[in-house]
């Protein structure tokens, strides 16, 4: 089989939930399903952050810094094209956090094309290297009580937001296949359309959204793994301190293939109830850091995750250790009766019981 290799870039203006994407992207884009994964961090912020460099009084300025910004993005851009090549498997997905048409957002058109030119390249050239495009609206554009919940140290306002919102997209407006996911769904719903566009770009079908939630006697899993082909994920949440009752903070460790990824989680409720939930990967390092700030009145949930399709459902089968006779089922898709293997016996549906949410069962470890 030819190796198949997609390259998708997720732009947008600031807080448009591309970090909380990227997130979701690697948990559906399994290694256990084929795909490879390659992430491109988003350059300006690594070296801001890692080198110093920016477009700052007595540094560079905005024109000059996009020179080391493209320089170092096409550097990149070649080494993940050389990867998936060489990594084993025959399904990549290549995904930008920002690429090199968000430059062009904070300079003239005359000095983005000038800049392209000193490193041999022309707009059309680098259009061409991607595949698709996908803008996450900035929520600072129809839901901006949540502006700031991803990065209190924000330093745009709102309606500077908006204008990067709006140029950002000016700059991708030539690519052909520009996706524009806005804001007219909750944050959740937003993510889940990315998702699905991202599946349809890629010729797959895309994850039903809706789920349904079970009680059930535990299930002979090796026979789902041998009839059913279900797929078993190790993973471990641990929630952490918060000095705000509105906010719940949890870091995950899941396994993927040979090694783990890692991820941390903020879900925050608005005064009118509204659940915005962001994600981020972070690097293991980061992972051990956050574990000294574990709220030790709670138990780390430790799970083993089944995935699997049936008939017109996916299923997922989360079985703790803590529990030898029953486990959690979640049903996405399948209409308000699904149909489930024989194997599968429900003892109740808990959808949106508050005892059988995972924070509660950190607390209780009883199922």
């Amino acid at each position: 089989m030819a190796k198949s290799i997609t390259r998708i870039v997720l732009t947008g203006g600031p807080a448009a939930g591309k970090t909380t994407l990227i997130s979701r992207i690697l948990k559906e884009f399994k290694p256990e399903d084929g795909w490879k994964v390659i992430t491109i961090p988003e350059t300006a912020t690594d070296l801001i952050s890692g080198f110093g460099i920016g477009p700052f009084p007595n540094c560079v300025s905005m024109e000059e810094f996009q020179y080391f910004v493209i320089e170092d993005q096409l550097h990149k851009e070649k080494l993940a094209l050389k990867a998936a090549q060489m990594v084993p498997y025959d399904k990549i997905l290549i995904v930008y956090d920002r690429a090199l048409l968000d430059d062009k957002a904070y300079i003239t058109d005359r000095q983005f094309q000038e800049t392209l030119a000193y490193f041999g390249k022309t707009e059309e050239e680098v259009l061409s290297g991607y595949d698709a495009v996908l803008h996450l609206v900035t929520c600072a554009k129809g839901a901006e009580y949540a502006y700031n919940f991803g990065n209190a140290a924000r330093y745009e306002s709102v309606e500077e937001a908006r204008l990067m919102d709006d140029r950002t997209l000016r700059a991708w407006s030539a690519h052909p296949r520009l996706y524009v996911i806005d804001n007219s769904v909750d944050f959740e719903e937003k993510i889940n359309r990315a998702i699905a566009q991202i599946c349809r770009i890629v010729g797959q079908s895309a994850p039903a959204a809706a789920k349904r939630k079970y009680l059930i006697q535990m299930p002979d899993c090796a026979k789902l793994q041998e009839r059913y082909g279900a797929v078993p994920v190790e993973m471990m949440q641990t929630y952490l301190n918060s000095n705000s009752p509105s906010i719940e903070r949890r870091i995950r460790q899941q396994k993927n293939g040979g090694g783990y990824l890692y991820f941390y989680t903020e879900k925050r409720v608005a005064g009118d109830g509204t659940r915005w939930v962001t994600e981020k990967p972070i690097s293991e390092k980061e992972y051990v850091a956050y574990l000294m700030e574990s709220d030790l009145s709670l138990h780390a949930v430790r799970k083993v995750k089944y995935r699997f399709g049936y008939q017109n459902s996916r299923l997922e089968i989360d079985v703790y250790p803590f529990s030898r006779d029953k486990a959690i089922l979640f049903v996405y898709g399948g209409g308000q009766t699904p149909e489930l293997p024989e194997e599968i016996r429900l003892i109740k549906e808990v959808t949106g019981l508050a005892d059988y949410k995972n924070r509660q069962l950190a607390a209780s470890q009883i199922l």
